[in-house]
């Protein structure tokens, strides 16, 4: 247990941070999540309007430093090249 003032405020703050964190990285998945069902669905055009609304959801987590900008960038040209496979 943190024995100073600082370091208990410390504490406290980093579990609220956690939590916004968890929050947005689930937004992320999600994201991801439906642009893969609307590639699994075959429907090219609808996959391609999801993942252009998807794109600035992913881009804006990457920039909030929530997950690496490579993983985001990783993510973006893999479901890229899934709806071009279509």
């Amino acid at each position: 247990m943190a024995n100073t003032a600082q370091a208990r405020k410390r504490a406290r703050q980093a579990v609220a941070q956690r939590a916004h964190n968890m929050s947005l990285r689930s937004t992320l998945r999600t994201a991801i999540k439906k642009v893969r069902k609307a590639i699994g669905a075959g429907d090219k055009a609808a996959a391609q309007a999801v993942f252009k609304e998807s794109q600035s959801v992913i881009d804006s987590i990457a920039d909030k430093k929530i997950v690496h900008k490579n993983t985001t960038a990783r993510y973006k040209s893999r479901l890229s090249a899934a709806i071009k496979a279509l």
